[in-house]
């Protein structure tokens, strides 16, 4: 019998890109997959395996390619008190992802082959594998595209200015001219800052019955509509990022009507939270655009269900305790993720019917491997041995102390969710594995 790396071997094998669900078993060597075979082995078989290599029974468990998790914000360089490339690894692993890319509003920001390749170099030593995306602008300004062939070269898999939008049209036509020239898609950042102003809710009832300045969601939906368009005119590959609303994702719909080379992602907190909740002024709410009403929840979710949603993403924002133990309005945006995607996943989306585990699959593996040109996202012989092995029954509550994040601020904390990662395995190694 061949020596192998490891082998898993299940009743529930997921393969998105065939659409294979069904029992298999994996077997991994040189890190990568050697077999994928659409049946287990026999009683005999496996026992003689298990002699011979380290065997994964998944009996009762999800087994899928490696969750990809395309809107991670690592803040090293600049701010490692809050989370490092290999702090945030560790809770990716945790959290049952195998790839994260991470956002470049760093200090300094990502915008040019030196720090690309820090953060390259920096990962080699990170338990899950770290793609960095790179500025559009220099300084993320919005005035002067950056290098965009030196990034790429470094090792960018995509170019997005996350954190703040592109408000010039004519830079953000020539950005997407040159990433359609290097084939990496635009990541943008849907917001016009006009609209914004000083609003730090969403615009509505709400907003006016807590006394909290307003962000109105055509914010979202004019940079939507506009980037679209540049994007048909350019012919250049654009993903939006963290969608909120019912107009975005209608947008978002029609555009892919036409064939446009569009995707989109949202996250958790956008599919399970609503502005009524703001009632607290938990600042751990507080995140960029702002948690919408239950209409737009409800649209989020219809556009998860029927496709036009092509990927869920954590937008992983971690702060310090001190900076978001302030009023609401003076707080810094975004919330950690990581660790509590897969659960919220599970239990709003799969456990409620709106998607099956085929389709968490593809919105957290499959698609955003696509979408990047990654390596990942399918289980193929001579692909990298990246999977990620789920428990769809466990149930378990949100502890910040069991986070491997070096943040802590959740929204999520002391709730109670379903399914949870109980192993995590990169090139074919196990660098995380839950507790009993």
């Amino acid at each position: 019998m061949d020596e192998y790396q490891l082998v898993v071997t299940g009743e529930r094998i997921i393969e998105p890109e065939s659409g294979y669900s069904g029992p298999g078993t994996v077997y991994i060597k040189d890190d990568s997959f050697f077999k994928v075979e659409r049946e287990r082995p026999s009683e005999k078989q496996l026992k003689e395996l298990a002699n011979l290599t380290r065997l994964i029974d998944a009996t009762g468990l999800i087994v899928g390619p490696g969750l990809i998790d395309m809107h991670v914000h690592l803040r090293e360089p600049g701010r490692e008190d809050e989370e490092t490339i290999l702090t945030g690894a560790e809770a990716a692993a945790a959290g049952g992802f195998t790839s994260i890319c991470c956002m470049p509003n760093t200090t300094p920001p990502l915008d040019n082959y030196g720090i690309i390749n820090f953060v390259v170099e920096r990962a080699r030593s990170a338990k899950v594998r770290v793609y960095p995306i790179g500025a559009i602008t220099q300084g993320q300004k919005g005035e002067i595209i950056t290098e965009i062939g030196d990034l790429v070269e470094a090792g960018a898999v995509a170019i997005s200015d996350d954190g703040y939008p592109v408000m010039n049209s004519g830079v953000m036509r020539n950005a997407m001219e040159y990433a359609r020239m290097f084939d990496i898609p635009i990541i943008s950042h849907p917001e016009d800052l006009g609209l914004v102003g000083s609003g730090v809710a969403n615009e509505g009832f709400n907003s006016t019955r807590f006394g909290l300045s307003g962000i109105p969601g055509i914010a979202e939906e004019v940079m939507v509509a506009r980037d679209i368009m540049i994007s048909e005119f350019t012919r250049c590959a654009l993903h939006l990022a963290h969608l909120s609303t019912a107009g975005s994702i209608s947008l978002v719909k029609e555009a892919k009507s036409r064939k446009v080379a569009v995707s989109c992602e949202v996250t958790p907190h956008h599919f399970t939270l609503t502005d009524d909740l703001l009632e607290s002024y938990d600042s751990n709410l507080r995140v960029n655009p702002p948690i919408r009403t239950k209409g737009d929840v409800e649209a989020v979710k219809e556009g998860l269900k029927d496709g036009i949603v092509d990927v869920i993403a954590s937008d992983h924002a971690p702060h310090s305790q001190e900076e978001k133990e302030v009023e609401f309005q003076a707080a810094p945006c975004g919330m950690i993720g990581l660790e509590t995607t897969v659960g919220l996943v599970v239990t709003e989306l799969v456990e409620k019917g709106i998607i099956d585990w085929m389709e968490f699959f593809k919105k957290l593996s499959l698609n955003p491997a696509t979408i990047l040109k990654l390596q990942g996202g399918r289980l193929q012989v001579n692909a990298p041995a990246d999977l990620t092995i789920i428990d769809p029954k466990k149930r378990w509550v949100v502890d910040p102390k069991r986070f491997k994040s070096k943040s802590r601020n959740s929204p999520f904390i002391g709730r109670r969710l379903k399914g949870k990662a109980k192993y995590t395995v990169v090139a074919g190694k196990v660098v995380f594995e839950a507790e009993s």
